[in-house]
């Protein structure tokens, strides 16, 4: 009997043992042991010593944290995760000194000259993603005054199209122009773009010198552009049936809708 005794006594030394190494090396597992042992009164008792390597842990062993570890998480916005600390930092000066035009300069001089590569195409593509097209713009400006810089239409594409969904066609336009002269030609996004620009803001003849543009365009057209353009000019019938013309030369296999007479008249 006293054997028994001293060899249960040794037996729970070698437990208490196993349990303040355990602490030591892994204090998070040791802390959710103990206060998921303290909370569970059917946990009474687990035997380090005795469970063999292939031998699945009992189900009265086994237990679920159902509380925060302590550890930190993840930020919310998973996108900050692709941005560097120096581009989120300037993105967010721009936006605070954008109503200053003294103090904007001088930051842009100081701190968004002396960004990285990625860093800069990082904050030109999240001021376009909030819709900061003025100051993407002027990111624009300092990315083509860098050495590394080459004429890029998808550049250009996204922030005249996002002038135009601005109703800014001016500046649309003028970013055209520039476009243009380092011979870079628009898709058929950018041409659509900006002829329902146009349309919207009562300018049909405006629309239609961009779609003779687009006509003398290297690229073949598409059928989006005409379609938004027939659309767009039923209140002007002489218009309208020369693009349709043109559409039905290029896509003989479409059909061009033609609403009633009384509504607009005879097309």
């Amino acid at each position: 009997m006293r054997y028994l005794k001293v060899a249960q006594f040794h037996q729970n030394l070698r437990e208490m043992a196993a349990i303040r190494v355990l602490s030591r090396k892994l204090p998070t597992f040791a802390s959710i042991f103990f206060q998921t042992l303290t909370r569970n009164p059917s946990i009474h008792r687990i035997s380090f010593l005795n469970l063999k390597p292939n031998t699945p842990p009992k189900p009265s062993s086994v237990f679920v944290a159902q509380f925060h570890d302590g550890r930190p998480r993840g930020p919310l916005w998973r996108g900050k995760k692709l941005i560097g600390k120096e581009a989120l930092f300037v993105i967010l000066g721009l936006k605070r000194l954008k109503e200053d035009d003294e103090k904007l300069e001088k930051f842009i001089k100081t701190h968004v000259f002396r960004l990285l590569k990625l860093d800069m195409l990082a904050v030109i593509g999240e001021l376009e993603r909030q819709e900061e097209t003025a100051l993407a713009i002027k990111m624009f400006e300092v990315i083509q005054k860098q050495e590394w810089y080459q004429p890029d239409v998808f550049m250009y594409k996204d922030l005249i199209v996002s002038l135009a969904k601005s109703k800014r066609m001016d500046e649309a336009m003028g970013l055209w122009e520039k476009m243009k002269k380092e011979n870079l030609f628009p898709d058929s996004q950018t041409y659509t773009e900006v002829i329902r620009g146009f349309l919207r803001d009562g300018c049909p003849a405006d629309a239609m010198n961009v779609y003779e543009d687009m006509l003398k365009s290297p690229d073949p057209p598409e059928e989006l552009p005409f379609r938004v353009l027939l659309k767009g000019l039923l209140p002007h019938p002489l218009l309208r049936n020369k693009v349709k013309k043109d559409f039905e030369e290029l896509f003989p296999e479409k059909h061009a809708y033609d609403p009633p007479e009384e509504i607009f008249g005879r097309c």
